[in-house]
């Protein structure tokens, strides 16, 4: 069940070691009656990412042992055979499992199989992959949850299978109460709404703004930030099991759809009191018990009185989808921006509208009552789309434009979300004076060196302090990883690569329970999380919970019964149990699964050679496709009429009135003063002699909007 708001938020919870020895499973091995061994106090003392490594990227393992002098490792393959070898590094005790540890590097070794194990100490590990296609499958498993979360639609066992489909739930079909015509909380308002759709939020059928808004905006910026990259190929349409596949739109903003188009129906309608609002949430008057199909739903639903944080979020996720979506669909974008601005102005004419900690039956209550970080990331998108002065002055008036603190210690999350609207001001094109973008920018590098030496100073990879277990720090650990993998994107540096990776590692086994908190990936992965449909553990007839499934994951609050029992005593990086009844530690939430979906985007992405590449002969097309008041489209073909093939391009042109870009796709392009830079794609990186490659470009201007005249490919000048 959605936890109360002050559970939601990261806490500092604080560790109390003792001096005893340690146990293998995280326990501290303290006099205390009631504390019980870990469900993985068993498995073996090497710690590794139970799904596998990547070729070219870190591959390190965690010995749990009390041996103080470094010991041998090898890597051995299917057959056996040891294929690498070397010496551990001591690490000694380490505070947040409560264990004494040792480190593996065995990263050098760039060898590929199935099934390598690595032995330490008479130890083996369990059997690993490594693999470059290796986070392929998680990619698209780690995105459909979504699609399985999606209320008001039926599950179509053509895409899920048997065992996943399901009717539509909370359409107004018996016995559900439906959300196409709900009424308020007594006091609220006087009318109902069309709430239909969107994703349900966790384990329960209630449905929140602030949770979908950053979990939206995960969503659109994992494939936003891919196609900077040059590699949205893999998210593009027809990519994930989904209605809507094939139909000229890549899936990730398909399924982004459903959950924006329900989010501006949550907005307070034109003529009603708080006109441009947005209602908090939507779900059931009381508590449903478990296990419960959506369609089973028999309570009667209500909307909970707006509030400004909520307001903020969807005018940050609308503004993002008007970016975004544009290339695709006009006038959906165009819907979305009107929406935007109207939340916005709406939450500077009601400011403090906080929705209250108290309003927890029937659903979660996210009560937030500090939004000048829901402030900044909206005014951030508006200008980000928009570049409009209105909106950069609220930026840069904001004190969390320059403040260290925009990067939490403790992760981005609903209720803090200044760092999201650092990262867009970092990587979308816009007119911030240079030395305020550069600032900008460092900040990211900064938060990230932050987040590594965290990671570096504990014997497990994680990227939070010592004290960040807390309900859902799994989702706070891949949001960290987020901020890593863009501070890569922004310096170069492949620290930060790394560092991502090995985030994985955590996620998916090298941690102090040895337990995947992925389902269905790992010899040993959750299977039992906390939700109403796959609740196998209660009910044999209905499934565990598919692939892809993020848990929350460790939590030193213990703060339900099921934890409090069997989990007395635990030290705080091992505060994880795989129960259904468990939902302060074994819940799933659209907010967890939205940054591991974009991880693994990111993380199954081939790295290629980003060297200069050689001069070609040219000619290129610029081809204006629309224009309005403040923006325009254009299309930019490039046509190779040397009599060699070029094997990767980079492409120069300078706007002759200022023009700026805003995005682009099918080319990685970048903005400095009035020069543009557009370098290929992985899928279009070579043109054939007499062949051509297009992308596009969407823009800003002021005043006139003339096409640029002059052109050159690898330093080379087009005709």
């Amino acid at each position: 069940m959605p936890p109360t708001p002050s559970l939601r938020r990261p806490r500092r919870l604080a560790a109390t070691l003792l001096t005893s020895s340690l146990l293998v499973g995280g326990l501290l091995a303290a006099p205390i009656a009631t504390a019980v061994p870990s469900p993985a106090a068993a498995t073996s003392a090497v710690r590794v990412n139970q799904a596998g490594y990547l070729p070219d990227g870190p591959k390190r393992a965690t010995v749990v042992t009390t041996a103080t002098q470094s010991l041998t490792w090898q890597l051995r393959d299917e057959s056996g055979k040891v294929v690498a070898s070397g010496a551990t590094v001591p690490r000694g005790a380490d505070a947040p499992s409560g264990q004494s540890l040792q480190v593996a590097d065995f990263s050098s070794y760039q060898g590929t199989g199935s099934d390598y194990v690595l032995a330490v100490d008479g130890s083996g590990s369990v059997p690993f992959d490594i693999r470059a296609t290796l986070y392929d499958d998680l990619r698209s498993d780690a995105m459909a949850f979504f699609y399985h979360q999606r209320s008001g639609t039926p599950i179509d066992a053509s895409l899920v299978g048997s065992n996943y489909s399901r009717p539509a739930g909370h359409l107004g079909v018996a016995p559900n109460k439906g959300d196409t015509s709900v009424p308020c909380q007594a006091t609220v308002c006087d009318y109902t709404r069309d709430v239909r759709g969107g994703w349900y939020d966790a384990g329960d059928h209630g449905k929140y703004v602030v949770n979908g808004g950053i979990s939206t905006w995960l969503v659109v910026n994992s494939f936003e930030r891919a196609k900077r990259a040059g590699k949205d190929a893999p998210l593009g349409d027809s990519t994930l099991r989904i209605p809507e596949r094939d139909n000229g739109v890549p899936d990730v903003l398909d399924e982004a759809r459903w959950e924006l188009d329900f989010l501006m129906r949550m907005q307070v309608p034109e003529t009603k009191p708080y006109a441009g609002m947005a209602f908090h949430k939507v779900h059931d008057a009381e508590w449903t018990g478990m296990p419960m199909r959506p369609e089973q739903d028999a309570q009667p639903r209500e909307l909970h009185r707006p509030s400004t944080a909520a307001t903020l979020n969807l005018a940050a996720s609308a503004a993002q989808c008007a970016r975004v979506f544009r290339p695709y669909d006009a006038a959906f974008a165009d819907r979305c921006l009107s929406a935007a601005r109207r939340a916005w102005t709406a939450a500077r004419a009601n400011p403090d509208v906080y929705a209250p900690d108290s309003d927890s039956t029937g659903g979660g209550a996210y009560g937030d009552t500090k939004v000048t970080d829901e402030f900044y990331w909206a005014a951030a998108e508006l200008y980000a789309t928009t570049g409009d002065d209105g909106y950069r002055e609220a930026v840069t008036d904001s004190s969390l434009h320059t403040s260290p603190t925009a990067f939490s210690d403790y992760g981005f999350g609903w209720a803090d979300t200044a760092a999201l609207g650092r990262l867009t001001l970092a990587t979308v094109p816009n007119d911030l004076p240079a030395a305020d973008r550069d600032r900008v920018r460092a900040s990211v590098a900064t938060a990230a060196d932050g987040y590594l030496s965290r990671a570096a100073a504990q014997g497990y990879p994680v990227p939070a302090p010592a004290d960040g277990y807390f309900w859902g720090s799994n989702g706070a650990v891949a949001g960290d990883a987020i901020v890593l993998a863009v501070a890569g994107e922004l310096t170069g540096d492949k620290r930060y690569r790394t560092g991502a990776l090995e985030t994985m590692d955590y996620l998916l086994g090298r941690n102090a329970i040895a337990q995947s908190y992925v389902s269905g990936y790992g010899t040993t992965s959750s299977r039992n999380q906390h939700h109403r449909f796959w609740a196998h553990q209660l009910d044999a007839s209905l499934p565990n919970p598919p692939a892809g499934s993020l848990a929350g994951g460790p939590n030193s609050g213990l703060q339900d019964p099921v934890a409090e029992e069997k989990l007395a005593g635990c030290a705080p990086a091992a505060c994880y149990i795989d129960d259904i009844g468990s939902y302060s530690t074994n819940e799933v939430a659209i907010n967890w699964n939205a940054p591991l979906a974009w991880l693994a985007a990111y993380a199954a992405e081939r790295t290629d050679d980003t060297g200069e590449p050689p001069t070609a002969a040219c000619a290129v097309t610029y081809k204006g496709d629309s224009v309005w008041s403040t923006g325009f489209t254009a299309t930019v073909t490039v046509k190779n009429t040397g009599p060699t093939s070029v094997a990767g391009w980079k492409l120069n042109w300078t706007y002759p009135a200022g023009q700026r870009v805003t995005n682009a796709w099918n080319a990685t392009v970048t903005q400095e003063g009035t020069t543009v830079v557009a370098r290929n794609a992985d899928w279009n990186r070579t043109i054939e002699p007499g062949a051509t490659a297009s992308f596009g470009v969407q823009g800003t201007y002021s005043g006139t909007n003339p096409a640029p005249t002059a052109f050159t490919l690898n330093g080379a000048a087009c005709t």
